[in-house]
């Protein structure tokens, strides 16, 4: 094989794995982790390893989340070589669906073997949590009703997700929780919620086809989107509230940087109703949401300084 044409197949094989992550969700795993963990910091020294390994295993639980997705979606026939999408890495890239299962389950075991790591350095009343979440993320898409496949789908993975992970952080790093990180965790749980809405929004036809009842089917295309703006409408709201309710940093208000994409996306989904052109609504979504995670953090780090 010339050099040209390996080089172009190893390009192919990196990016149908790439997909394979769905990394419109990764944005999910780390914010939270970053969020809580920036929290910590105005109650608590720093501690890494504790914080790499709670960074890992939200990243793995994530990862192990989506490729049981892609497994189950295929075992139930809901994906072909038409899907729209990153999903369909079976059907459209022609991925073992063995592989991919096991690999949803080795990803599961070392999150497993990092939780157990926080539970020894840190507490073992992380053990109960770290199991539940996982069984969530399983059951997300997996068991004989997926979560996903419900209107709860949004508010489950919202609440795992931008919750649970935020609060983890937070306590792995303190030993224990407050109302400061419980309040900051209120707008990524909204805003990881819409990153699912998003999605349903983009599959609404199809899902309609395969029987599913996600919120956007339940709201119709619409008042779901009228709900996704409003939801971003009070995340942000209640943001910069806390400057003003709880006395934290007016650095805060730096997330308005994350104002742009999400008003691009909340634009896309209102005008487009082709599923190919609401793609991009879905980009801007995560990257909303990691614009403000991010600068959430920065804001919490820079105001230990003042």
């Amino acid at each position: 094989m010339k050099q040209g044409q390996s080089s172009k197949l190893a390009r192919i094989t990196q990016n149908k794995w790439w997909k394979l992550l769905r990394p419109h969700t990764l944005a999910s795993s780390y914010v939270p982790v970053f969020v809580g963990s920036a929290a910590a910091l105005h109650y608590s020294t720093f501690k890494v390893l504790p914080f790499l390994a709670m960074l890992f295993a939200a990243f793995l639980i994530q990862t192990g989340t989506n490729l049981f997705n892609e497994y189950y979606d295929y075992k139930r026939g809901h994906d072909d070589e038409n899907k729209v999408g990153h999903g369909g890495a079976i059907t459209k890239e022609k991925m073992s669906a063995s592989l991919i299962r096991n690999l949803a389950i080795l990803s599961f075991l070392i999150a497993l073997l990092l939780g157990v790591y926080l539970c020894i350095t840190v507490s073992w009343y992380l053990a109960a949590i770290g199991v539940i979440s996982m069984i969530v993320g399983f059951l997300y898409t997996g068991g004989p009703l997926p979560i996903a496949h419900t209107p709860f789908g949004e508010l489950i993975a919202g609440f795992f997700m931008g919750g649970i992970i935020t609060y983890l952080s937070f306590f792995i790093q303190t030993g224990y929780l407050n109302k400061t990180i419980i309040f900051l965790s209120f707008p990524l749980i909204v805003m990881i919620g819409n990153m699912l809405l998003a999605n349903s929004l983009r599959d609404i036809e199809e899902d309609t086809r395969n029987g599913r009842l996600t919120l956007a089917i339940l709201l119709g295309r619409r008042w779901a989107t009228v709900f996704y703006a409003a939801m971003w409408l009070f995340a942000f709201g209640w943001t910069w509230s806390l400057v003003f309710t709880m006395n934290l940093t007016p650095f805060l208000f730096i997330t308005l940087i994350a104002v742009p994409p999400t008003l691009m996306s909340i634009y896309i989904f209102w005008k487009q109703n082709e599923v190919m052109k609401m793609i991009p609504g879905m980009a801007t979504c995560s990257k909303a949401i990691k614009y403000y995670g991010l600068l959430t953090a920065l804001a919490l780090i820079i105001g230990l300084a003042f």
